[in-house]
């Protein structure tokens, strides 16, 4: 499963680049897709660069020392030398809401955030598979991967905004101007679908990667379930561009929006997880 995982989002990728090339040669030519690329990496490096703290800030999380909640720093010690990863730093959102999410920009300086609903509500085998999809999340540089992404599709927006521009006043063939139109509105619905897809892939690998490391799919499978219960009755307030960050979207979600959702539907990540735990031959214990 995993490798089919990571070859989807290699296949995503590709398809978001290649919508980007095709897109800036229509416009200009090659020069103005590396224009927008180059344009697009600046604002997502920095972003990439200084995210965690950004996000760490903007949730009012707090770095704890390994002589507070040392049990939870063992836990997470324990799951990032399974992983093979040096041991994130841990930090602690004050929200009664439960869930986690992983931040920063490579392996040695990444940071696990938990909130204290989590802690309130999840039992010991429940957190440590919720914390090892965040130590796989890492592992995998999934915040570079998201980055890439979102560095497409940003240029992807921006020249889909040109091509717009570029219609009304450029263009006086009737078919060059309905297909810079079409450029235009479509586009960008289609790269953030791309980048969406994107996400649900890396939880996906994320859950796999829990399972592994903790040889207890079942566990992940309540928490996913009691942290998307809670959200239901309870949305968390942020900022909902930080939604693929967490294990479980905090934020209450429409029905049409859950076509662009950063996360896959919990009952089909559960059953993945159940398939799973017959592949490795461990009790599914939901």
């Amino acid at each position: 499963m995993g490798a089919v995982l990571w070859l989807r989002t290699i296949a995503l990728l590709s398809f978001l680049a290649a919508l980007l090339i095709g897109i800036g040669y229509l416009i200009g030519g090659i020069a103005v897709a590396s224009f927008m690329v180059v344009l697009s990496l600046i604002f997502n490096l920095v972003a990439f660069l200084f995210s965690d703290k950004i996000v760490l800030r903007s949730y009012e999380a707090r770095i704890i020392s390994e002589y507070e909640m040392p049990w939870l720093h063992e836990m997470v010690l324990s799951l990032a030398q399974k992983a093979g990863i040096p041991k994130p730093q841990i930090a602690i959102v004050p929200t009664s809401v439960p869930n986690a999410f992983a931040t920063g920009r490579s392996p040695r300086h990444a940071v696990v955030a938990v909130t204290e609903g989590i802690l309130n509500m999840l039992n010991r085998e429940e957190l440590e598979a919720v914390l090892g999809h965040e130590i796989t999340h890492i592992k995998n540089r999934d915040m570079l991967i998201g980055t890439v992404a979102a560095m497409i599709a940003s240029a992807i927006v921006y020249l889909a905004y040109i091509a717009r521009w570029f219609a009304f006043l450029f263009s006086d063939d009737d078919d060059s101007l309905i297909t810079l139109i079409a450029l235009a509105i479509f586009a960008p619905i289609a790269a953030l679908l791309i980048r969406m897809a994107i996400s649900r892939t890396r939880e996906y690998l994320a859950d796999e990667g829990s399972a592994k490391l903790t040889r207890n799919p079942g566990a992940l499978a309540r928490a996913l379930i009691k942290i998307e219960q809670s959200v239901e009755r309870r949305p968390m307030k942020g900022n909902p561009s930080t939604s693929h960050l967490f294990i479980v979207n905090p934020f209450r979600v429409s029905t049409l929006l859950k076509l662009f959702s950063t996360h896959p539907p919990t009952e089909e990540r559960i059953e993945a997880l159940r398939k799973l735990a017959v592949k490795m031959g461990v009790p599914f214990n939901y």
